[in-house]
């Protein structure tokens, strides 16, 4: 008794961490999260932990205006996806992206960048 006891309260849990390893979850980005670049940069670029599904996987950008500077068409590249942005001036832009990697899993979410001071 006391064995299943102590296999439900500290073996079960661990099963979950086989389920999360199998996501494509954000590994770094170019610009980087959070950080401050001096002028726009001409593309974003976000790589995750596993490979991803081109054709349900994509990015959107807006700037400190709420507008879409991104141009659309979403590459992937194995675990790499990039878009090409058009110039949206200084401030707050804002990366949102929903992958799926090859593995059938969906993951999404956001992070922030400045441009300027």
């Amino acid at each position: 008794m006391r064995t299943l006891f102590l296999i439900a309260t500290f073996g079960l849990p661990l099963l979950g961490i086989g389920d999360a390893a199998a996501h494509a979850f954000l590994d770094h980005a170019s610009p980087r999260v959070g950080t401050a670049v001096a002028t726009a940069p001409r593309e974003v670029t976000l790589w995750f932990t596993q490979k991803l599904e081109a054709a349900f996987s994509g990015v959107r950008v807006t700037n400190a205006a709420g507008q879409r500077v991104d141009a659309g068409g979403t590459r992937v590249n194995g675990s790499g996806i990039s878009v090409t942005l058009r110039s949206g001036g200084t401030g707050a832009y804002r990366v949102e992206w929903k992958v799926l990697s090859v593995d059938t899993h969906t993951t999404e979410g956001n992070f922030t960048f400045r441009v300027g001071q």
